[in-house]
């Protein structure tokens, strides 16, 4: 560098300038809202830990959908809280289900919408945990079977993709040969492939009613020390046939992201969880930070580290801001 000739303020002076040299850019198209339906009619249940943010029934939900919409926000992706919960997740493996109603309801009202299918067990087993429970882990193989069984259901009601959490080897072949089998071929999956133990997804646990009542997830969710074993994890997914594969959390672990991005020829979703989505409200709520501000920085980095789609709570809020 050949100081004063070079002088790298001079593309900072001018704000149109600035845009222009922009090296990331944060649009609209790359948000998807995570959202939360809930058993009744009107039921709006006020998430405490994640201010904003709502267990909805399937009426408010449709609304709720109509106005995410006009923010310009196209994707959603649904959780559901079950009227009862069992110890395997069957309950979530028929096409009367809360989400599936719920997918149904969305579709009828509103056409211009992506909705992505979440499929794991955590919210309609009994014990918390993600499978099926033998000798006091979850048992992989078994898992698989209801995990495949939800895919389907999914699917029958019209979601427009699935996206499995569970961490469960073989998950995404499972779920691909169940949708093939059954002339699903051209359903999408995400594949949560780097779901990290994380201590972020605390607010999370609240409005899923997901905790679990014994143990860990430390068995099948990724140790927070690995990277090396995220590119096998996401290497392997891609092998059974997921067509986006997705990093969470996502601010601790932008250089998983960043390394997913640069090794794999592959679209990759980072989920910007509740635990880091709450930290700025608080801090906002305390008038220690610009809320609106560090979001959209926080965002901002998590697309420059490679990130195509950022799954995020404050998908609407930073929506409107880019309009």
């Amino acid at each position: 560098m050949n100081f004063p000739t070079t002088r790298l303020r001079r593309l900072r002076y001018n704000g149109i300038i600035r845009d222009l040299v922009s090296e990331t850019q944060l649009t609209r198209n790359d948000l998807v809202m995570p959202l939360f339906v809930y058993p009744g009619t009107n039921v709006r249940n006020h998430i405490k830990s994640m201010p904003g943010n709502y267990q909805l029934s399937i009426d408010l939900l449709v609304e709720e959908c109509k106005k995410i919409v006009d923010s310009g926000v196209k994707s959603i992706l649904l959780f559901g809280i079950p009227e009862t919960k069992d110890e395997h997740g069957h309950v979530a493996c028929t096409t009367d289900g809360i989400v599936q109603r719920a997918i149904v309801a969305i579709k009828k009202e509103i056409k211009d919408i992506n909705i992505i299918a979440d499929i794991c067990n955590c919210e309609y087993t009994t014990h918390g945990h993600c499978g099926t429970i033998i000798d006091n882990d979850v048992h992989n193989d078994l898992t698989l079977e209801t995990l495949a069984k939800q895919a389907l259901t999914f699917a029958q009601v019209g979601a427009d993709m699935i996206a499995p959490s569970d961490m469960m080897d073989g998950r995404v072949a499972a779920i691909r040969q169940i949708l093939d089998v059954n002339k699903f071929e051209k359903m999408p999956i995400m594949s949560y492939s780097a779901k990290y133990a994380s201590g972020f997804y605390g607010p999370f646990r609240d409005a899923a009613e997901s905790a679990p009542k014994f143990g860990n997830r430390n068995t099948y969710q990724m140790n927070p020390c690995n990277s090396d074993e995220a590119m096998r994890e996401i290497e392997q997914d891609i092998y059974e046939g997921a067509d986006i594969v997705m990093v969470k959390p996502a601010l601790s672990y932008l250089d998983v992201i960043y390394r997913a991005k640069h090794e794999f020829n592959i679209p990759v979703a980072a989920y910007n969880v509740s635990g880091e989505f709450s930290m700025i409200k608080a801090a906002e709520s305390m008038n220690w930070i610009d809320g609106a501000r560090v979001m959209m920085e926080v965002l901002t980095s998590i697309k420059r580290a490679g990130a195509d789609i950022i799954l995020t709570y404050h998908a609407v809020d930073a929506a409107n801001l880019l309009k």
